[in-house]
C-alpha cells in the first residue's frame, strides 16, 4: 500500500524566525516571498488582527496583486503536488514568508492548504503558522 503524501505549509517572519528547517530527508521545499504583496499591517485597522481576520483577507483580496500572486502559485503547486503523487513522495513543505509572520504569510497558508484539500483530497495537510502559535491551536482543533 502506497503511503500519503504530506503537505506541511508554514507561515513564518523573514525578521523573526526566517525560513522553517524541514525536518524530513527531503532538504527543503518551496518557499514563497509574500513582502511583495501589499502590507494590510501599515493600516491602523489591521494592525493587530492577522491573515486569518476576514478584513484583512478582504484587503489582500481586493486591494493587492494578491489574486494574481496567488493564482501562480497555485500553478506551481499543481505541477509538483501531481508529480509527487503519481511518483509516491511521502513529503512536501510549501513556505511562505512576510515581514512579520502575521498578515500575508498567515492568509497565503490558509489559501494554500484549503486550494490543496479541495484539489488534491488524497494528500494530508497540516498548517503551521510559526509566528502566530495561536492559530495554530486552533486550526488544530478544527481539523
Amino acid at each position: 500500500m502506497q503511503n500519503k503524501l504530506n503537505i506541511e505549509i508554514h507561515s513564518f517572519s523573514y525578521k523573526k524566525g526566517g525560513i522553517p528547517k524541514d525536518k524530513t530527508d527531503n532538504g527543503g521545499g518551496f518557499v514563497f516571498d509574500c513582502r511583495g504583496i501589499l502590507n494590510p499591517g501599515r493600516i491602523e485597522e489591521y494592525k493587530i488582527q492577522t491573515g486569518n481576520d476576514i478584513g484583512v483577507q478582504e484587503f489582500l483580496e481586493s486591494k493587492t496583486e494578491f489574486p494574481k500572486f496567488f493564482d501562480s502559485i497555485k500553478s506551481l503547486l499543481s505541477i509538483s503536488i501531481e508529480n509527487y503523487l503519481s511518483r509516491g513522495f511521502e513529503h512536501l513543505q510549501i513556505n511562505f514568508g512576510c515581514t512579520g509572520g502575521q498578515h500575508r504569510s498567515v492568509y497565503s497558508a490558509i489559501k494554500t492548504a484549503q486550494f490543496i484539500r479541495e484539489n488534491y483530497p488524497e494528500a494530508n495537510v497540516s498548517i503551521h503558522h510559526d509566528e502566530q502559535l495561536h492559530l495554530n491551536m486552533k486550526s488544530a482543533s478544527s481539523n
